[in-house]
């Protein structure tokens, strides 16, 4: 009688498993953040240094997102976006 109930938890555990890395997964496609950025990059007003380290922001996020990497990707074009807008 208890196996049910034990089957019945490892389907549940499973389930929570999947929904949790789901959650872990990037909220937005790495390419739209990539066009935020090229847009931004557009009117922005920036020095050397800074278009240095947008530069190599982008890089890295261009490379993660090949990678299928979102989460991380985006990550990269979020900071190169906030350097981007500082004023």
């Amino acid at each position: 009688m208890k196996r049910p109930f034990i089957a019945a938890g490892l389907i549940a555990a499973s389930t929570l498993a999947g929904f949790s890395s789901f959650a872990n997964a990037a909220n937005v496609p790495c390419e739209d953040l990539l066009k935020t950025l090229t847009e931004t990059l557009a009117t922005a007003k920036l020095s050397d240094a800074d278009m240095k380290a947008i530069a190599e922001l982008k890089a890295k996020g261009e490379e993660r997102c090949t990678a299928e990497d979102d989460k991380r990707a985006d990550a990269f074009f979020t900071d190169a976006i906030k350097l981007a807008s500082k004023k």
